[in-house]
């Protein structure tokens, strides 16, 4: 049974920083592409950034180029995502997630970015 648990929001203040974490279970970690999604309050999910199975490629929304970074560490079977410079509009529920539309994902973790 695939399990993807999501730790690390929180509230912090525009142009702050987080680091969110998701420990997966229940697949091969390290044979997926990886992603994070985030849902804000009234709007869709939306796709925030991907990374290959050995971390040789990435991709991310134009949205958060250059100040988000995902990472992941197969051995301990967990996925990363470094934000910097944070914005009000990167509000939302942040999921780690095994396919770009976020159809199998964890409970997420709240982030909101307000001073």
């Amino acid at each position: 049974q695939v399990q993807l648990v999501e730790s690390g929001g929180g509230l912090v203040q525009p142009g702050g920083s987080l680091r969110l974490s998701c420990t997966a279970s229940g697949f091969t970690f390290s044979k997926w592409w990886m992603y994070w999604v985030r849902q804000a309050p009234g709007k869709d999910i939306e796709w925030v950034a991907g990374i290959s199975s050995y971390s040789v490629a990435s991709t991310y929304v134009d949205s958060v180029k250059g100040r988000f970074t995902i990472s992941r560490d197969n051995a301990k079977n967990t996925l990363y995502l470094q934000m910097n410079s944070l914005k009000s509009e990167d509000t939302a529920v942040y999921y780690c997630a095994k396919d770009k539309e976020g159809s199998e994902r964890g409970q997420g973790t709240q982030v909101t970015v307000s001073s």
